[in-house]
């Protein structure tokens, strides 16, 4: 049973990674996402949040976050579900969609 909806995070730019060249902007990863998760799980809730890498943010643990992904040379976009990286560069869906399983979410046939 689903105790309470996760955030899913997906950090990135509005340049294409350097080394992702073909791939989706983050910010078509997390519009893609979105509405992929909201065709798997209908009707249950979750929230969405994008976070642009280049721009200041009052956060700090999203600042810390940016701060890491320079350190360990992620591949954004990033994605990130209740804090937990499930996905770098270009992030697959089976396995987000297993993460949100682990949460209770069920998938519709």
């Amino acid at each position: 049973m689903l105790v309470k909806p996760v955030t899913v995070t997906v950090y990135g730019a509005e340049t294409i990674c350097p080394s992702c060249v073909g791939a989706p902007s983050s910010k078509e990863t997390y519009e893609w996402l979105e509405a992929a998760l909201g065709r798997k799980f209908p009707n249950q809730s979750f929230t969405m949040e994008y976070v642009d890498i280049n721009q200041k943010h009052e956060d700090e643990k999203k600042t810390a976050f940016i701060e890491r992904m320079e350190e360990e040379d992620l591949f954004y976009p990033v994605v990130l579900i209740e804090d937990r990286i499930v996905g770098e560069g270009n992030p697959r869906l089976k396995t987000v969609f297993g993460e949100f399983e682990k949460y209770g979410y069920k998938a519709e046939a």
